[in-house]
């Protein structure tokens, strides 16, 4: 990897890690459902006027493309989003980043029974077992991140694990069927589909009482939209296409690291000795997944 990608790598971390403490904020004020249907709503406008304005880039026509993005939208996309901004409300974002972050230890557990080409190793099996043992650790010791800890549920926990098979799912599906597809062009339709998809839902099962948002809350919405998602997932596709898949795993050392100080300055959230050996032990096992990995993965917004 050259360290020219370094920056980038560090901005994208960014991003992602102050997107997870900002949204904090907005669940705070919007139903969950709510948040992310708006925010993936305003994401796929974005890819939109890009299309319209853009003279290098043409919506796509590839009726394949649409129906196997169509299928991420809805699997890797809109149930795994909600799930994660969800779980915001019963644990701190430093917590969730934590969890999140394990998500190559999940991918590579089933790589090995659907990529012939990415078969377990000694190696990969030993991370594996030091990312799960990382979460696993944070999870028994009851850890929320919360400053008031009777408002943390174990139900966040399980958001996120129902987040991370999902975009599992959804991560093997690229790498069968859609290497040959362009990054942009799948996003741009999967969070379409994943907006659509996720509004309706919400508008029937929660209504659209938008009453308590305050300027804060619009904030959140709007930094999660156009910076999180849209602005994120383009530098993230940049990252991946000049530098390489390894140079885009390392924003899975930056994203918890932001979130947590970021949560600990600005929502007061907390960082514990516990917490901090499951973070050794969540990277230390990332570490040991991506050591020679060459493996391309379309990034996920």
């Amino acid at each position: 990897m050259h360290t020219k990608a370094l920056p980038s790598v560090a901005l994208l971390g960014l991003m992602w890690g102050t997107n997870l403490v900002i949204m904090r904020v907005g669940v705070g004020q919007f139903d969950p459902m709510v948040f992310v249907g708006i925010r993936l709503l305003l994401s796929s406008l974005a890819f939109i006027v890009v299309y319209t304005f853009s003279g290098r880039r043409l919506v796509p026509t590839d009726r394949t493309l649409w129906r196997y993005a169509t299928f991420l939208g809805v699997v890797s996309t809109a149930i795994p989003m909600t799930a994660v901004v969800s779980a915001l409300t019963y644990q701190s974002s430093g917590v969730t980043a934590l969890l999140i972050t394990t998500a190559p230890a999940f991918i590579t557990i089933a790589a090995h029974f659907y990529l012939p080409d990415e078969q377990m190793s000694r190696r990969k099996l030993f991370g594996v077992t030091l990312a799960l043992g990382g979460a696993m650790l944070i999870v028994l010791r009851g850890e929320t991140g919360l400053p008031d800890v009777t408002k943390g549920s174990p139900l966040g926990y399980g958001l996120v694990l129902s987040a991370m098979l999902f975009e599992t799912a959804g991560t093997i599906f690229i790498r069968q069927r859609m290497q040959a597809f362009s990054s942009f062009d799948v996003t741009a339709v999967r969070l379409t589909v994943a907006g659509l998809t996720v509004m309706p839902v919400a508008l029937l099962l929660r209504g659209f009482d938008l009453s308590a948002v305050t300027i804060s809350g619009w904030f959140s919405l709007a930094y999660a939209a156009f910076i999180g998602a849209f602005t994120a997932q383009i530098l993230a596709f940049n990252i991946t296409k000049q530098y390489g898949a390894t140079a885009f795993s390392l924003t899975s050392y930056v994203i918890p690291v932001v979130a947590a100080i970021t949560g600990v300055l600005w929502l007061h959230e907390t960082i514990t000795v516990w917490m901090m050996a499951g973070m050794v032990l969540i990277g230390g096992g990332i570490l040991l997944i991506n050591g020679r990995r060459s493996v391309k993965l379309m990034p996920n917004p």
